[in-house]
Parts: C-alpha cells; structure tokens; sequence
C-alpha cells in the first residue's frame, strides 16, 4: 500500500484523501484478519461428520486442528524469506491464495487431502501472523497503530465465531464439503481487496523497497513519502532480532499468552464437566464465554490506550488472566464470571503484545525478523500447552497442578511483558 505522496491519484484519476486511503486500507486488514483464524477452526464443529464420512480416527481428526499450530511455530521462519524476496505486499497476497487453494482442497477428497489441505492453510496463515503486524507499522500512522492492532485481533475473533456458529448448520444442510468450501469466499473477497489496494503486479514481481524504520504512515496520515528515511542505517548494520535481548523478552511474554490461550482452550470444556458436573452440551456452552469476550478485550485495548500506558493494560490483562485458574480452584461456582474475565484478558493479551510488536524494530526487514522469532518460537511453545495440561491431569488425576502452570505461564507473560512495554511506553512517539 505503498503511495508516492500523501494524497495518492487513483485510476481514475481523483485524488484519494488520506481518510479515503485510511479506511481502504483498514478494510482490507478486517477482510485478511477474518482470514487468520476461521479456516482453522472450521472443522471443529463437524468432527464427528468428518470421521464418520472419511473413516477417520478420534487421533487423525484431532491432526485436523493440531496441525495448524504446529505450522505457526514452523513456517512463521519461513515468512522471512518470502519478506526479502517480493516485499509483505506479496507475502500478504501468497498467504491469502494459500488459504483460498488449502480450503478448497481440505475438502476435495479422503483423509490424505484434508490433511494436506490443513497444513497449507496452516503454513499460510503462519505468514500472515508474521507479516501483518509489518504492514501495521509500514501504513498506519503511530496514532492510528492501536486501533488497528485491535480491530485486526477483534476481527481475527470474530472470524472464528462466525465460523464455529455457522459450520454445523451449513454442514446440515448443504453437506460437510459445501460447508467448509463456503469459507473460501472469506479469503477470495480478501485476496481481491489486498490486490486493488497494492496493485496486481505485486503478485508477480513484489515489492523491493525497504520500509523507514518506525513507519512512515503510508496511508498519507503522518510521516513524508513513503520509503522516504535518509538517516536509516544500512541493513547490514543493523543487528539480528535474535541478539536483542528485547526480543528474547517478548519471545517469552508471546509464550506465556499463547500456551495459557491454546492450553485453556483445549481443556476448559473438560475442567467446567469434572470441576462442575456440566453434561457436554453445558461445558460447550459455558467454553463459548472464553471465546466471544475476546472481541471486547481485542476493542478495548485501543480505546484505553489514549489514557493509559501499555504497561498498565498489560497488568490489568494479567489480573483478568490469573483470575481464571485462581477462581476455577478457589470459587468454582462463580465459573460464569472467572471464564469472561479469562475470554476478555486472552483478546485483549494479544491485541497488547501485536501492538508491542509493531511499535519495536527499525527497518522492515527487522520488523519482519522480530514478528517471525517472537510469533515462530512463541507458536512452537502454544503447541505443547494442551499436551501440558493433559498430561499432568492424567498423572495427578485432578486439575489443581494444570491450572497451577497456567497461572505460572501467566506470571511469565506479566513479569516479561512488563519489561517489553516499558521499552514500548518510551519508545512511543507523540502522534
């Protein structure tokens, strides 16, 4: 979304006002952030249809949401070569064709497919978590970053909401291979709204230029010319991301979010039956409470962050955090309000840490690196949450100890986030 001046000429030869340019722009980060979580919980509703009509076991369904994770932790380092060979623009643009193909070809055939389809969805969504807190920075103003960071997480919840209400009910009526085709017009509709606002070309011959460090707020709201930064040291000058101890930090802080995140998700709908007596349908209904609040911490965090400092956000989303496996051990029978508290604070955890991450780095091309370790080796940590807690359930036969390393794996986020955000806090730079 790169322009020559403030206010870019389009085809038609008007000027697009920089407002114009701004919503364009926000736009199309909704329409990919709708993207970069719905693909991969689409099968969780229809699991039983999924092994009932592809023969499949209780284990290789189970691959079908698993394998997505793992691909974040893996393929997030391979963002970066994509970053120096054609630029995010094209990147973003190969991440949407690859949801498009994988969705289509999840639901093509027998087991072998649905597999394979996973992973490419799962590899190219792994790009878009990298690359889109890269595009933030690059084309948004530092005034505008909070409230774009929090819409792009609020719309990455809303996507998955949309798809979990709506999967099993399509399934029903249209087949389980019509319904999960059905999300592919989410990723088409945002692959054709990325390439209007880049350009076409950048599918094919990418983008080169490198990004001013700080951003330049191409969408004509601060900053000169894009790509324009005479004082930008030289690449080669300019240190790795793994030899800045402000990326271990938020390395950790990332880990402590994710495993609490994907650990909770995983096991909440089990702990609320064994802690509760909850039947199924109950346990189900009450995990929905961690899922939906999520919007309102992703929305929530923009909006305070005009009166207060980063710092402060992520302390109050560490209380809400620690109030889950603290009341679920302590107050059980509160479960309502312990499991909001937790669904606010996992939307608003992540929305502090992205906006974290795009306010550090220098070049592009850093901020590329930085996403890539922070997000790639904090993914690699998430995975390991579910098989965490069910294992030491298993060993202790209750779920006192499971939730005693969630609350460890909150402390993490809170002691190491605290350090990130005050590098964060004085880096901030009046808009």
């Amino acid at each position: 979304m790169h322009s020559n001046s403030p206010a870019a000429t389009g085809r038609d030869g008007r000027q697009r006002t920089p407002r114009l340019m701004f919503w364009g722009a926000l736009t199309g980060m909704v329409l990919i952030a709708l993207n970069l979580r719905g693909p991969i919980v689409a099968p969780a509703p229809i699991l039983g249809i999924l092994q009932d009509q592809l023969g499949m076991s209780v284990q290789t369904s189970g691959l079908l949401t698993a394998l997505p994770i793992a691909c974040f932790g893996v393929v997030s380092f391979l963002a970066l070569p994509l970053l120096r060979r054609g630029g995010p623009d094209q990147a973003i643009a190969l991440c949407l064709a690859g949801i498009l193909f994988g969705t289509l070809l999840r639901s093509s055939g027998g087991t072998g497919l649905a597999l394979a389809g996973t992973v490419v969805i799962g590899a190219s969504i792994a790009v878009g978590n990298v690359l889109v807190p890269v595009i933030i920075r690059r084309d948004f103003a530092p005034a505008r970053v909070p409230l774009v960071t929090g819409v792009y997480t609020a719309a990455m919840n809303i996507g998955s909401m949309i798809t979990l209400i709506l999967t099993a009910p399509l399934a029903e009526a249209v087949g389980w291979r019509t319904a999960m085709v059905v999300w592919s017009a989410l990723a088409l509709a945002a692959a054709l709204a990325w390439l209007s606002l880049v350009g076409w070309r950048v599918f094919l011959l990418g983008t080169q230029k490198e990004d001013p460090p700080g951003g330049t707020g191409s969408t004509g709201e601060a900053g000169g010319p894009a790509g324009t930064e005479p004082d930008a040291p030289p690449q080669d000058t300019q240190r790795s991301a793994w030899r800045t101890p402000q990326a271990w930090v938020m390395l950790i802080a990332f880990s402590g979010q994710a495993f609490s995140f994907y650990a909770v998700s995983t096991w909440l709908p089990t702990m609320l039956t064994d802690l509760l007596g909850l039947d199924t349908a109950g346990a189900g209904a009450g995990s929905s409470l961690f899922q939906g609040p999520a919007i309102v911490g992703a929305l929530a965090v923009p909006l305070l962050s005009r009166r207060l400092r980063i710092r402060t956000l992520l302390w109050l989303t560490c209380a809400a955090w620690a109030a889950l496996p603290a009341g679920l051990l302590l107050a059980p029978a509160a479960w309502p309000v312990w499991v909001t508290l937790g669904g606010v604070a996992q939307g608003a955890g992540i929305t502090v840490l992205l906006l974290i991450l795009v306010r550090m780095g220098g070049s592009g091309r850093q901020a590329g690196q930085l996403s890539a370790m922070v997000q790639g080796g904090g993914y690699l940590v998430a995975a390991t949450g579910p098989v965490v807690l069910g294992t030491l359930h298993s060993a202790s036969g209750s779920w006192i100890l499971p939730l005693a390393v969630v609350g460890i794996s909150i402390a993490a986020l809170f002691f190491a986030g605290s350090a990130a955000a005050k590098v964060s806090d004085g880096a901030r730079r009046p808009a």
